[in-house]
């Protein structure tokens, strides 16, 4: 099941046109810095201002564009569909009747997501990489803190590709709520929407003063976490943490999903 799962993602077209398009941002505001020369100003996304002098920023300037709402809106459109989709389309019957449990169909319906999200970054850190050295050149990276001696292209390749790791990680939460209200509703786009809708919440109250009690519990809090690989010494902490809530959240909704799934009447 999960190997029909995984083909049947890979040979999608939707799935490739959404890889793409994520891939194409980082390159558009690549070729803008480089026409312009100028870098970012205040408030801008992080990294920016360096990509101009040293193209190995980029595919950190990369995952921070993306991550924000672009990769989490094409995991949610992909987890909203899981189960919802299969019910819209009337194939949801069929496949259990078929030997295939619920608990089963749901595992591979994750495991499809994940292999979603490693494909993403995984397309977005080699693009922006590749642009990067054409238009601006590689060399080693200077940490963003600390005295420590500038990061050699192998150092900072592989601090990157934790990165990517650690991004595709942090959806684990959002995509387990699209995956729980996958299985609440027959209908994909209320599912998604839901799971924006949460997304959102999640956003605004991660910005707001008066909600700083519950920001550290929020599934957006530690997206951003990456920041601190390339930092000297590496600080582990808020990593640490963003993948011991993204872990909980995601357990938490698969749970969920899987109990409310098998008390489903999916003959109606």
């Amino acid at each position: 099941m999960i190997r029909v799962e995984i083909q049947i993602l890979l040979m999608r077209r939707r799935t490739w046109v959404s890889v793409l398009m994520l891939a194409t941002l980082p390159v558009i505001v690549a070729l803008f810095l480089k026409v312009s020369g100028v870098g970012s100003g205040a408030g801008s996304p992080a990294f920016l201002t360096e990509v101009i002098h040293n193209g190995t920023w980029l595919p950190i300037a990369a995952l921070a564009l993306v991550l924000p709402l672009f990769l989490p809106v094409a995991v949610l459109l992909l987890a909203g569909e899981a189960i919802a989709g299969e019910a819209a389309a009337g194939t949801l019957r069929y496949l259990l009747i078929r030997p295939v449990g619920r608990g089963r169909l749901l595992a591979a319906k994750l495991v499809g997501i994940i292999v979603y999200l490693v494909i993403a970054v995984t397309a977005v850190t080699t693009t922006a990489f590749a642009v990067g050295w054409g238009l601006f050149g590689l060399a080693p990276i200077k940490p963003l803190s600390g005295a420590g001696p500038p990061l050699s292209l192998s150092e900072a390749a592989i601090r990157i590709a934790l990165s990517a790791l650690f991004v595709a990680a942090s959806m684990l939460g959002i995509a387990g709520v699209g995956l729980f209200l996958s299985v609440v509703t027959s209908t994909p786009l209320a599912a998604t929407l839901g799971a924006l809708g949460v997304l959102v919440t999640a956003g605004v109250l991660d910005q707001l003063p008066a909600a700083a009690a519950i920001q550290p519990y929020l599934p957006t809090h530690y997206w951003m976490g990456f920041i601190d690989l390339f930092r000297e010494p590496v600080s582990w902490v808020n990593i640490r943490r963003g993948l011991a809530l993204e872990g909980c959240y995601g357990a938490a909704m698969v749970i969920l999903a899987r109990i409310v799934f098998g008390t489903r009447d999916i003959t109606s």
